[in-house]
This record gives structure tokens, C-alpha cells and sequence, in this order.
């Protein structure tokens, strides 16, 4: 057991002097996730405002100005310009110039006046369904509590039924403490994956690994060898991507560093226990970066739950999410950081974790032969 666990630190140790010589790795493991986290952080957003918006004023009266006024006011929509027709409008959102146009009728003030109805037309570009979608709300949001404020008569009729909206974890709606999470997890599994993917693969190509295969070193002692110092590499990396999530992107931290610890060590030593697996199979960097990135991207984007919910995926996909790592990874985070979860709630997902990693290690094992044919 002693000379088994020297062989396994002699490994390590001349795992991680190639490392601190390569600066190659050293970039991939610690430049590009966060180069990846500000992209995706500041690039992909669902928050949308000033959103460009005319209006065609019917009315021309005191209360119409009033409501382009109110409607403009806050940072929701952006004040296109007053239209003289609904015709014009429409050829603005053609060219898309516009998102969303108001058209004020004729005796709209009057209507106001008299405790009528007043029924507002709002066109809006469905090209970009995320906009629209938006647009709409907060339209019919700005038009409710303007109607509210200029109608000449308080209404005195309180509403048979209200209902008060308290939103948990997330108050503000903001993309970046949303996305972060998934970012981290579709960031670290490309990572793990690569490196282990790319670094013994090239050792095969270059023949470093037959005069390791002279030595008495097992199997399992070359596979340990080579994953613990990229395990340790990668803890580094959810610290910083995380820090770095924290501090620009104001994301919280409310849950249990014990949980975050244990997620994050299972899901790391199964993803290098795949890019390990990815370099045993390939034995070829550039076959290996293509199967690597093939089986860690795409699934961790698409299939995770980070971008797209799970809930809304076809049976058969959100069959297949069921062996994708990246899924528990970012509802464990979503978990930790947003909710204040621990280990007692996120049980089930630190499970799953540990029986992926164990699966692609021990077919690792298996299939690491020593031999160089």
C-alpha cells in the first residue's frame, strides 16, 4: 500500500511539473473559464430595456402626451418618435427600427373622461420572440397603471380578489445570477474534459507512455496519478470562476460550502475520468479535442438545463439528461448559491455525480492496457 501510494505521488508530482512547463495548460485550465464566464456573462442576457417604441397619437390631446410620457419614463422602453399613421408604424417594424409600436385612438381622453374603455393597439416585431415576449409584458404592465393614474374618477369598488407576488432567490430577474451557475458547469465539464483528454493523448503520440509502461506502476495507480493533480487544478478553477461570479456579477452564496465542495469534486473527477477515457480510446490529440469537446459541449449546453429547461424538452430528451453530469451540476449550484441548499436537499444529485464518476473511471481503468499497439 506504502509503495502504491509513492508511485501514485511520484505520478502527481511529475504530472503537475508538466503542467507549470506548459503554459498552454495552464491557460486552458485557468484563462479560458473565465474568459468564457465574461462572455457568456455580459453576452448572453434576457434582461432587455430601452427598448425602442413609437407612437402613433390619434388624439393629440393632454392625456395621450401624458401617457407617452409615463410609458417612456422608466428604463423599460425608449421614447422612437411620435408617427402620424399605423401604416408608417408598420413599415418601421419592417425595417426594424422598431420593436413595438402604441397607437393612441382618436377620443381617447374623452373615453378617460367618461370612465369608458379605452383599448390601446400595440404592434410589435415577432421576429425576436424573447423581445416581443417582453414588450408585451411590460407593455400591458405601463398601460394598467397608467390607465389607473389618468382616469378622472378614483374607483372606489375594491377587487374581490389581489394577490401579493413575492419572488425568492432572485428578486431583481437578472440573466447573470441565472446563468452563471450553468456557465460554471458547461465551463468546467470542456475543461476537465480537455485536459486530461489532451495531455495523455499526446503522451501517447510522443512515447512517453510506453517508458512508463517499463515501470512497475498498475493501472490504476497511472490512472490516479493522472487525475489528481488536474482534480486539484480544477477545485482552483470553481474557486476563481465562482469569485470572479460573485464579484462582477453580484451572484450570492447563500448555502453550505460543504455541498459546493462535494458537488464540485464529484462532477470534476468524472469529467476527467471521461477526457481520461476520451485519450485511452483516441491515443490522438486531434481525434481526442473532437471527441472531447463533442461529448462535453454540446451535452452540457443543450442537455443540462443551463439554457433551455429541462421540463420543456421532448420525453425522449429529458430522457437522455438523465445521464448527462452537467445537469446535476447545475441544479446543485443553482442549489447552493441561489436557494441555500445543502447536502440534506441535494443528496440526489451529489448520487448521481458519484456513481458517473465512478462508472468513467472504472472503465478507464479497464481499458488503459499496457501496451502501445
Amino acid at each position: 500500500m506504502t509503495r502504491s501510494l509513492r508511485r501514485i505521488w511520484a505520478l502527481s508530482a511529475k504530472e503537475v511539473r508538466h503542467v507549470l512547463r506548459d503554459v498552454r495548460t495552464l491557460y486552458l485550465a485557468l484563462g479560458m473559464p473565465v474568459v468564457m464566464l465574461l462572455l457568456f456573462g455580459y453576452g448572453v442576457s434576457f434582461d432587455l430595456d430601452r427598448l425602442p417604441v413609437a407612437f402613433v397619437d390619434l388624439d393629440r390631446s393632454a392625456s395621450s402626451r401624458a401617457l407617452r410620457q409615463r410609458f417612456t419614463a422608466s428604463a423599460d422602453f425608449e421614447d422612437a418618435g411620435l408617427m402620424t399613421s399605423a401604416a408608417e408604424a408598420e413599415r418601421a417594424l419592417v425595417a426594424g427600427a422598431l420593436i413595438a409600436a402604441v397607437v393612441i385612438p382618436s377620443g381617447f381622453e374623452e373615453d378617460l373622461a367618461r370612465g369608458r374603455d379605452v383599448d390601446l393597439q400595440l404592434l410589435v416585431d415577432g421576429a425576436d420572440n424573447n423581445s416581443a415576449t417582453q414588450a408585451m409584458a411590460k407593455a400591458e404592465a405601463t398601460a394598467r397603471a397608467l390607465g389607473a393614474s389618468l382616469q378622472s374618477e378614483p374607483v372606489r369598488a375594491a377587487p374581490p380578489l389581489s394577490a401579493s407576488t413575492w419572488t425568492r432567490f432572485n428578486p431583481d430577474g437578472r440573466s447573470a445570477v441565472f446563468l452563471v451557475p450553468g456557465i460554471t458547469a458547461y465551463v468546467l465539464a470542456i475543461v476537465a474534459v480537455l485536459l486530461t483528454a489532451l495531455t495523455v493523448s499526446r503522451e501517447w503520440e510522443q512515447g512517453s507512455m510506453a517508458q512508463l509502461f517499463a515501470t512497475p506502476v498498475g493501472r490504476l495507480e497511472i490512472v490516479l496519478g493522472k487525475i489528481l493533480p488536474y482534480l486539484a487544478l480544477g477545485t482552483l478553477v470553481v474557486l476563481l470562476v465562482l469569485g470572479v461570479g460573485a464579484w462582477v456579477f453580484d451572484v450570492p452564496f447563500r448555502g453550505s460550502p460543504l455541498a459546493l465542495a462535494v458537488l464540485s469534486i464529484l462532477f470534476l473527477a468524472g469529467m476527467l475520468g471521461q477526457g481520461l477515457l476520451i485519450s485511452v480510446v483516441a491515443r490522438n490529440q486531434m481525434v481526442a479535442t473532437q471527441m472531447a469537446t463533442m461529448s462535453s459541449m454540446l451535452p452540457s449546453m443543450l442537455l443540462s438545463g443551463f439554457v433551455f429547461p429541462i421540463e420543456n424538452m421532448p420525453a425522449v430528451l429529458q430522457a437522455v439528461t438523465a445521464v448527462v453530469p452537467a445537469r446535476y451540476f447545475v441544479e446543485g449550484l443553482r442549489g447552493v448559491l441561489l436557494r441555500g441548499n445543502d447536502l440534506s436537499v441535494l443528496w440526489p444529485q451529489a448520487l448521481a455525480l458519484f456513481g458517473f464518476a465512478l462508472l468513467t473511471l472504472a472503465i478507464s481503468t479497464a481499458r488503459f492496457r499496457r501496451t502501445v499497439a
